[in-house]
């Protein structure tokens, strides 16, 4: 079984130059403890997010790291040039060797594309047709493309990528979501409460072969689907231990989460993992010693159906040093006994 990383890239109280010099750190060990995969949010003018351009950070990572794959997850297709994506994907493909996944989404957040000037509802349009802009300008030599949104014409597409297709992923919640990204064979990922995370993976599964034969499955680098379940994980000697600080970490992790909706308003599934003991209990927060975070992966991925694993072990004010003990101990003592799966 694979491991992935997923990193918000979370906001705490120190330099910014220290974050970021932090987190490349954290990457070197999660690639020598033998992850397979680094992901990255992209978030807007709050600080859940502090890659809000994931390219320029992923292109850092890629010169730190020889063989961990990393990807934005995701990057918000409306808020993008389609030519100026393109070629940003080719450049990262290029530079880190092959290595590069390209997680694709509209953004959950209303308040961060409205920045943007972009609409709720008008976003699923852009995202679609950006979609299927950009995987045309890697798919081609030259592209050709018009409607009322965007016109290219007999544009040299030079910054062709190693990998052909490029792997893609998307975070469907939806029927209409799940069945669009099976169409495209893309990796999934999905988060919430177990029983959630059961009915995407079962529902994309049968989705996946439903699709099988579909055109777009030309775009898909993969005969059988990642199936991503997103979890926040800490581990240390004791499960007394673990509590004591990540119940502060998920507490800033989650006010940032949280801030632009607690101050402009409206509604998010998210908002109801309010507290640590809730998402622990929910199974969104995985703490404790090895060997109850291994029983409790293990349980999840029995119920759950997922076969990727994306933990997130940086979150709130945990600190560098305990992040990077947290991971070294799961990598030692927990993901051995799924090496197997």
């Amino acid at each position: 079984m694979k491991f992935g990383i997923f990193d918000h890239l979370d906001r705490r109280d120190e330099p910014l130059q220290q974050f970021f010099n932090e987190r490349l750190a954290f990457t070197v060990a999660a690639e020598k403890a033998g992850f397979y995969g680094y992901h990255i949010a992209e978030h807007h003018g709050t600080p859940l997010g502090m890659a809000p351009s994931p390219s320029v950070y992923l292109a850092a990572v890629a010169r730190e790291t020889s063989v961990l794959r990393i990807g934005a997850m995701m990057y918000l297709l409306p808020l993008y040039e389609p030519l100026r994506l393109i070629e940003e994907i080719g450049m990262l493909d290029n530079i880190s060797g092959g290595r590069l996944d390209v997680g694709v989404g509209r953004g959950v957040s209303p308040h961060e594309i409205g920045f943007f000037g972009i609409s709720e509802e008008d976003s699923f349009a852009i995202y679609a047709e950006v979609l299927d802009i950009v995987l045309t300008g890697l798919t081609e030599k030259t592209l050709d493309w018009e409607s009322d949104r965007f016109q290219y014409h007999d544009v040299p597409m030079e910054t062709p990528t190693i990998q052909k297709p490029i792997p893609l992923w998307c975070a469907p919640g939806s029927p209409q979501s799940i069945d669009f990204a099976a169409r495209y064979g893309m990796n999934v990922v999905s988060l919430g409460p177990t029983p959630r995370v059961a009915e995407v993976s079962a529902a994309y599964r049968e989705a996946w072969e439903r699709h099988k034969d579909h055109p777009l499955r030309k775009h898909s680098a993969r005969t059988d689907p990642l199936i991503g379940g997103y979890r926040l994980v800490y581990v240390a000697d004791s499960d007394a231990e673990a509590v004591r600080f990540a119940r502060p970490g998920y507490d800033y992790w989650f006010g940032h989460l949280s801030k632009l909706w607690r101050e402009r308003g409206g509604d998010s599934p998210l908002l109801k993992m309010d507290s640590f003991d809730l998402a622990r209990k929910l199974g969104v927060v995985i703490t404790g010693t090895p060997d109850h975070v291994r029983e409790t992966l293990a349980a999840q991925i029995g119920e759950a159906g997922f076969n990727y694993p994306i933990l997130q072990f940086c979150f709130g004010d945990l600190g560098h040093a305990r992040e990077i003990a947290s991971l070294e101990m799961f990598a030692e003592q927990v993901m051995p006994a799924f090496a197997n799966q």
